[in-house]
């Protein structure tokens, strides 16, 4: 009888109010909406399927973060300003209850310290520096590049910290990089499994040890539209919601 109440006992600290969709985040902080940029949406008409999908949601606003990357998606300020510009041509034009901003997903690389130091960088609410490291190993000087954004006035914020396979069996390695002041921005995706069953757990864990600061779509076509879907019956959610996000902050 201890055993099973044991169990109920656990199971009803765990429970929190159902979220039936992100209207309470307000802010998706992590998207790629421009078109022929990067990896993210493909066409004018897929952007407004994806916009749609954002206001069925409840979302207020969206700041899409297209990639930047060296040697692949080398994409500059001024390109994504203009492609934010087609994006709100379409809002207007179709006279959608939604409002874009855009910033950047910066990939640390060879360059990005030069780009760091020449200023002309797009933050998240002239703050928040979204970036991303390499899913194969961590850069070997990833603590001074976080040193360095913080000394020139930008709160580091890592993109989907769970995705990153070689700190599954450190996860000291992310409290260290909180200490460090580092943000995090857990993917939806991540808690319905989208990225797989290791990327869930992790999550799970983040969540659990009051980690994350911010939740991020990553959207990139439909199928992250369906994970946010199936998200909803996550009841990780439900408790990273209940802990508080920043996104409505924005």
């Amino acid at each position: 009888m201890n055993f099973f109440r044991n169990i109920f006992s656990k199971k009803s600290k765990e429970e929190f109010p159902a979220v039936h969709d992100y209207s309470g985040i307000v802010t998706d902080i992590h998207s790629h909406l421009i078109w022929g940029i990067d990896d993210g949406v493909k066409s004018e008409e897929e952007c407004i399927q994806m916009l749609h999908g954002y206001i069925n949601f409840g979302y207020k606003k969206v700041i899409t973060t297209p990639h930047i990357m060296s040697d692949q998606y080398k994409n500059t300020p001024e390109i994504i300003a203009a492609g934010l510009e087609k994006i709100k041509t379409l809002i207007a034009r179709e006279k959608l209850p939604i409002n874009v901003e855009a910033a950047a997903e910066y990939y640390i690389d060879q360059s990005f310290e030069q780009k760091l130091a020449s200023g002309n960088i797009l933050t998240i609410n002239n703050k928040y520096l979204l970036f991303e490291i390499s899913y194969m190993n961590p850069p070997e000087n990833l603590a001074r590049i976080i040193f360095d954004m913080i000394t020139r006035g930008y709160t580091p914020l890592l993109a989907h910290p769970e995705r990153y396979p070689f700190w599954y069996g450190r996860f000291e390695e992310f409290h260290k990089l909180k200490d460090q002041g580092v943000l995090f921005q857990l993917n939806i995706g991540s808690l319905a499994g989208h990225y797989g069953i290791p990327p869930k757990k992790i999550a799970a864990m983040l969540i659990d040890e009051n980690l994350v600061d911010f939740i991020g779509s990553d959207l990139h076509g439909e199928r992250h539209l369906q994970a946010m879907q199936l998200a909803l019956n996550e009841k990780k959610l439900w408790k990273l919601v209940s802990q508080g996000v920043k996104n409505s902050t924005l």
